[in-house]
């Protein structure tokens, strides 16, 4: 298949879909069955609790939306960067770039979804170890943006460089 629509192209999209998918059902279900929104924490184990917070800013809490220029500024921004990774994934060839790209795409669009409709993201997940947590508390969204720019940075220090030694041009025998 050739094109734009290649079989690794489509098993990103689906992946971006499918992050998407999962991010969604499992707010609906911390914030809806679970009604964690009103009890706020719910202890599963000595190290991971459900614990509802209203992100109102993006990475780490920065740039917090205290207007509602912000909050849309905010929703434009990630929607450009959405766009960008989306255009990206559709360029790129090699799967795991396509995979870890199409994990990006997806988190991020479960993020704009929440601050669309509600002006902030839904976070839930709260990973510590006694009090200290080495995480900020987060949703699915954010770890698959995460993981798919851990991938995408391990690739572009491993693997491209082992590439480049592989595809080293003949040396041309010396002239005498």
């Amino acid at each position: 298949m050739s094109g734009l629509f290649t079989r690794n192209r489509i098993i990103g999209l689906v992946v971006a879909a499918a992050i998407f998918a999962v991010d969604q059902f499992i707010k609906w279900l911390v914030i809806e069955p679970l009604r964690l929104r009103e009890v706020y924490l719910i202890e599963l184990l000595p190290f991971f609790d459900l614990r509802y917070t209203e992100n109102r800013g993006v990475s780490l809490g920065l740039f917090e939306a205290t207007s509602m220029e912000m909050r849309w500024l905010l929703v434009a921004v990630t929607a450009v960067i959405a766009l960008v990774v989306l255009v990206w994934m559709m360029r790129e060839k090699a799967l795991a770039d396509i995979v870890g790209l199409g994990m990006i795409l997806g988190g991020a669009l479960g993020n704009i979804r929440d601050r669309y409709l509600l002006s902030y993201v839904i976070d839930y997940a709260d990973f510590h170890i006694g009090d200290f947590r080495p995480f900020l508390i987060f949703n699915v969204a954010d770890a698959a943006i995460t993981i798919g720019v851990v991938i995408i940075l391990a690739r572009s220090f491993f693997v491209r460089e082992k590439d480049a030694e592989t595809h080293e041009p003949a040396k041309q025998p010396a002239e005498s």
